[in-house]
C-alpha cells in the first residue's frame, strides 16, 4: 500500500508540473495544486477562511497555503532574518517546512513547543509546552508564531496574554486562525466536548470554536496592536488563500 501511494505520488509531481505556481521550500513548479483539509457543512456554511477543503497543497513537499503565507510575510514583506540577526524565536506546533526554513538562518535561540496529547509522537527538538503557563520570562522573544492554534485552546484569552508577555517591545507575533466573516462574535460552546460534535460545531473534531469579526478585538483586548495585510495578489505563484489575511502583533515599547 505504501508504495502504491509513493508512485502514485510521484506521478502526480510530473503529470501536474507547470509554471503557475511555485514552492518556495521544495523548488517544485506545477500548474495546480493538490487538495487538503476537511469538507464539514459547517465550513462552508459560515464560510470559515483558513479551514475548509480546498486545492492548497504542493505535490511534491505537501506544504500548504499557511505555511507560504507565513514564510511570504517573513520572507519578502518583513524581511526578518535580514533584520534580526540573532533573533530569539518561539514556534507553537512547528510546522516541518517552515522549521527548515527558519533553521537555515542565523538565530540566537529557536524554541520549539507544542502541548503534547497521548498516542501523538513529537520530534526530539520540540518541548512540551502549555501556551496559556509560557515558561519563558517577559519581553523574552523577538518573534512568535503560532499558525491555526488557538482555535485548539479552551483558555484563549489567557494564551493571548501570554504570547504578549513573552513577546519583546517592537518584536513580532503571527497569529492566525480559521475564521468567519460571516459572524459578527465568536462562537463557542464549552458544553461541545465530543469530536463529532466538534465536527459539526466548529469543522473540526479538535477545535473548540468558530472565530467570528471580534478576532482582532480580542487581540488588542491581550495588549496586541494588530495589523492585517493580504498578499495572494502579491505574491500568485505561491498559491494563498485569497480570503485569508496574515494578522502580524506587535507591542509597544
Amino acid at each position: 500500500m505504501k508504495e502504491l501511494k509513493t508512485i502514485f505520488r510521484k506521478a502526480q509531481v510530473y503529470f501536474f508540473k507547470g509554471s503557475k505556481y511555485g514552492c518556495p521550500f521544495c523548488g517544485y513548479q506545477s500548474s495546480r495544486l493538490g487538495t487538503f483539509g476537511f469538507d464539514h457543512p459547517v465550513i462552508s456554511e459560515k464560510n470559515i477562511i483558513g479551514s475548509g477543503l480546498r486545492r492548497c497543497r504542493c505535490y511534491s513537499c505537501n506544504s500548504i497555503d499557511r505555511e507560504r503565507l507565513v514564510f511570504a510575510y517573513l520572507e519578502h514583506e518583513s524581511q526578518f532574518f535580514i533584520k534580526n540577526h540573532k533573533a530569539k524565536i518561539l514556534h507553537v506546533s512547528p510546522e516541518p517546512h517552515l522549521v527548515k526554513y527558519i533553521n537555515n538562518h542565523s538565530t540566537e535561540e529557536y524554541i520549539k513547543g507544542d502541548l503534547f496529547a497521548q498516542g501523538y509522537s513529537y520530534p526530539g527538538d520540540v518541548i512540551n509546552m502549555d501556551i496559556t503557563q509560557i515558561p519563558y520570562a517577559d519581553s523574552y522573544f523577538d518573534l512568535i508564531i503560532c499558525n491555526h492554534v488557538l482555535e485548539h485552546i479552551p483558555k484563549d484569552r489567557q494564551a493571548m496574554k501570554e504570547l504578549y508577555r513573552v513577546l519583546k517591545p517592537l518584536g513580532l507575533a503571527i497569529l492566525q486562525v480559521p475564521i468567519s466573516l460571516q459572524l459578527q462574535h465568536t462562537y463557542e460552546n464549552e458544553l461541545v466536548v465530543d469530536s463529532k460534535d466538534r465536527e459539526k460545531e466548529f469543522g473540526q473534531y479538535d477545535h473548540v470554536r468558530i472565530y467570528g469579526q471580534d478576532y482582532p478585538k480580542r487581540l488588542t483586548d491581550a495588549g496586541f496592536q494588530v495589523k492585517e495585510l493580504s498578499l495572494s495578489l502579491k505574491y500568485p505563484k505561491l498559491g494563498l488563500n485569497p480570503k485569508e489575511v496574515i494578522f502580524i502583533m506587535s507591542k509597544e515599547m
